[in-house]
């Protein structure tokens, strides 16, 4: 215990000196340094993201006065400068705030919406699904972006600072630039082929012709004046203006090389689009697990209900005295069996009757949990349960397994002097989002519309995520809240498509059910069980002891392309300190930051 303390203590004078490095060089308007802290403890509020210079900006925010949304719109924004291949102001996403003065749990619905003229078949030619890669790199598959509008909705009514103020860090550094690392530079390849089609995206992203090398500066001056613009527009100019037509004509007129050989198929959003867009508040999804309330994400996004069946599956189960196989088992069922309710009965609200309340009923949860043999993994696809009328063991249709999806989204963590906590997932779907930066502004567009169903998956039967005229497809992204005795006690949320439900949830069991730090349990192993013969996982996974055992059990494992997910959190300590925690490692490893390591 004595040298955990002296660890500690170390790191917290490190930070005290990175931190203050880093919010100076960000507001001074220089190039930023970039070092990484994956967990800091203090007091005054906390930030978590994936990049340093993002979370230097949203302390920045905080130590001016302001509270968790106005530090999580500054981080976001900053993020969309560094991080501008997985979110975005051409993207959305789903914000979660805890509310200190009323105890209250509030979420704002940011997610993207279709163009009026779409029709459930938007992403099929000749009665066929077209391929997703080109569905990807289309103007088919932009939503009309959420982003924007979630931030504005989250300041005006929650938030200390204006738009402006809070913007504007961002803004300075998207103009003075960011050194570029291994993992921006490796995103820009990883897209080079498509990026190069599009002059706008090539212009940006491959100066001469090739990625930026690590160690540049990487300034995007297009970018800082369209946050500027947006900012002193109070959006009028994406939603009702010159941003907004410019947007407009890139969907319907997508500006490809003509000598690039890929098929570019142009979208139908208008204008009238997206000026009807809203970010509508939502009621988050509640369940309780192990006498903590669990605050999440509900419809569009499948995020909370199917985390939280998850969990209510595992309730029953003295999950804490587990072995270590026996819990990863019991883990691996518990989201096998959620998913194949979650691809039944899960979409946009406003288009079919979501059982949300019974998905997350312990009652439902019990007629999975039974399906649970301790000894022997169940056969994928397991067909879902009818939540409506839960049976025992019962199962109604045939399963499916989970989508891909993207791995790219991101996720961000604060909270302030106040107790006000904010997690955040924002996206613009795949890595790069459709590929095409916006001639003259500097951001790349979403291509959320492939979220949806291409095609009915399950075979007369009704399919709630199939697209329609302004519907928002089904999402993944799961920012979560858990309060203990009605106040905070972590939050957390994490990138990875559909790997977010499992990732969060194994973050929240680690943490609750197995002892560990939320560092820790950020950091461990990650395996996705989404009703498929065999679960993604990572190496480190395979690597363990218990693995041998688990195939003995039937469960199958598949390598995944990288790391699966990227999380944050925050917790706050017994002690009234602010615990912020990132990724040790994955995707370079993330950023955590407190306003002060010591009480002054």
């Amino acid at each position: 215990m004595g040298g955990h303390v002296v660890r500690r203590s170390a790191t917290l004078v490190a930070l005290l000196t990175v931190t203050t490095v880093l919010v100076s060089g960000a507001e001074s308007g220089a190039t930023p340094t970039r070092p990484k802290v994956p967990e800091a403890i203090g007091y005054g509020g906390a930030v978590a993201s994936i990049d340093s210079d993002a979370t230097a900006i949203g302390i920045s925010v905080l130590r001016r006065g302001g509270n968790a949304v106005d530090a999580a719109v500054a981080t976001a924004a900053a993020l969309g400068v560094t991080d501008p291949f997985s979110n975005g102001i051409g993207g959305g996403g789903f914000f979660v705030f805890y509310e200190a003065r009323t105890g209250k749990v509030h979420t704002i619905d940011g997610r993207e919406t279709t163009p009026m003229s779409a029709t459930e078949t938007l992403f099929q030619e000749n009665g066929a699904p077209l391929p997703f890669a080109e569905g990807v790199t289309s103007g088919l598959s932009v939503g009309v972006p959420g982003t924007p509008k979630t931030w504005e909705r989250a300041l005006q009514l929650w938030g200390r600072k204006s738009l402006k103020d809070v913007m504007k860090p961002a803004e300075e550094l998207a103009r003075s630039g960011f050194v570029v690392d291994a993992t921006f530079r490796g995103q820009v390849a990883n897209n080079a082929a498509r990026f190069a089609a599009f002059p706008s995206t090539r212009a940006l992203y491959l100066p001469g012709g090739q990625p930026p090398a690590v160690g540049t500066t990487f300034r995007n001056p297009d970018m800082a004046d369209t946050y500027r613009e947006l900012a002193n527009t109070n959006l009028r100019s994406l939603y009702d203006g010159q941003i907004g037509k410019e947007i407009v004509q890139t969907v319907q007129q997508p500006p490809k090389d003509p000598a690039s050989t890929l098929n570019v198929r142009p979208g139908k959003l208008t204008q009238a689009d997206l000026a009807r867009y809203e970010a509508p508040l939502r009621e988050p999804s509640k369940t309780n697990y192990r006498g903590l309330d669990i605050y999440s994400m509900g419809p569009p996004s499948s995020g909370g209900t199917t985390v939280g069946e998850a969990l209510n599956i595992l309730e029953p189960t003295n999950v804490k005295n587990l072995s270590q196989t026996d819990y990863l088992h019991y883990f691996l069922e518990s989201t096998r069996l959620a998913f194949a309710d979650r691809n039944r009965w899960v979409g946009d609200p406003a288009f079919s009757n979501v059982p949300t309340s019974e998905l997350l009923s312990q009652k439902f949860a019990d007629s999975r949990a039974c399906l649970i043999n301790p000894a022997k993994a169940l056969t994928s696809p397991v067909a879902p349960g009818d939540p409506r009328n839960p049976t025992p063991c019962a199962t109604t249709g045939q399963g499916v397994a989970a989508e891909i999806g993207s791995q790219h989204t991101t996720h961000l963590t604060t909270a302030d002097a106040w107790g006000n906590v904010v997690a955040y997932t924002l996206t613009i779907e795949s890595e790069g989002g459709n590929g095409i930066v916006v001639p003259g502004r500097g951001f790349l567009l979403n291509n959320e519309l492939t979220d949806f169903n291409f095609a009915p998956l399950f075979p007369g039967v009704p399919d709630p995520n199939l697209p329609a005229a302004d519907k928002r497809p089904r999402s993944s992204m799961a920012p979560t809240i858990v309060l203990r005795n009605g106040k905070p006690y972590f939050a957390t949320g994490s990138p990875g498509g559909a790997s977010i439900i499992t990732t969060v949830a194994q973050v929240i069991t680690g943490r609750v059910d197995r002892g560990k730090s939320l560092v820790d349990a950020i950091a461990a192993p990650r395996a996705s069980q989404r009703n498929s013969a065999a679960a993604q996982v990572e190496q480190a996974f395979l690597d363990q002891p218990e693995t041998a055992e688990l195939k003995n059990r039937g469960q199958g494992f598949s390598t995944a392309p990288g790391e699966i997910g990227a999380a944050t959190g925050v917790e706050r300590l017994p002690d009234g300190r602010w615990l912020a925690a990132a990724e040790p490692v994955r995707r370079g490893g993330g950023s955590a930051a407190v306003v002060f390591p010591f009480r002054w």
